[in-house]
């Protein structure tokens, strides 16, 4: 969805002062159904509140420097700012908050970096209503939340060598059909660098050759296409 479709910070007053000690919860995703559905699975409960929605991470930044709620339920992809970076930024906040990535990609690098970056929860659209009270109330308490089939995919990545960001770099220009010497003209190191770079690329993949490491890549969620 583009950044016109989503729609402005929102910041949702408590109904009473009853909910004083209650968790507060902002929910960040450019769904505005998704923001909605979130908000009606906690309507109900008396030791939740809602009191923000946001349509991007700079609306996230932004309210949360005005209201600084107990729990972030935040999407990944998102226009903007995504949800990687969002993360990023909000860890550097005092009090820094607690977050629960809330997303539809579970790919080994997508879990790796949130919880690297300060995430404490990562959950799957299409959770439980039940577990997602139950992942805030855990959260807010200051514990980490990962379903098992969560847990075992950052293990997977954690079993992997890691690629430098510049490697990274190089795989995304392979992955969009570059030959060294366009990839260094871009990068503007020599083709002999890109040329060891590659060649780590693959030994870290495992991957007998370019169209390998790029499905290898894509699968782990090295790289977008």
């Amino acid at each position: 969805m583009s950044s016109a479709e989503s729609e402005p910070v929102t910041a949702v007053k408590p109904a009473s002062s009853s909910s004083s000690d209650a968790i507060t919860v902002m929910i960040v995703d450019d769904h505005p159904v998704v923001r909605e559905g979130l908000t009606a699975i906690f309507k109900s409960q008396k030791d939740i509140k809602i009191i923000a929605e946001a349509g991007d991470g700079d609306e996230a930044l932004k309210l949360y420097d005005e209201l600084y709620p107990d729990v972030v339920l935040l999407d990944l992809r998102m226009p903007n700012k995504d949800g990687l970076h969002a993360i990023i930024e909000l860890m550097t906040r005092n009090p820094k908050p607690r977050i629960i990535v809330m997303t539809t990609y579970e790919s080994e690098e997508d879990i790796r970096r949130t919880l690297k970056a300060g995430a404490k929860g990562y959950l799957a659209k299409g959770t439980a209503p039940q577990e997602i009270r139950d992942a805030v109330r855990k959260v807010a308490k200051g514990d980490s939340l990962l379903p098992p089939s969560i847990a075992s995919k950052l293990a997977e990545s954690m079993a992997h060598p890691e690629l430098s960001e510049r490697e990274l770099q190089v795989l995304q220009y392979m992955a969009k059909g570059r030959s060294n010497k366009e990839i260094g003209q871009v990068l503007y190191i020599s083709e002999n660098t890109v040329k060891a770079h590659v060649k780590s690329i693959l030994a870290k993949l495992d991957a007998m050759g370019r169209t390998e490491a790029i499905a290898t890549a894509i699968k782990r969620g090295l790289i977008v296409t």
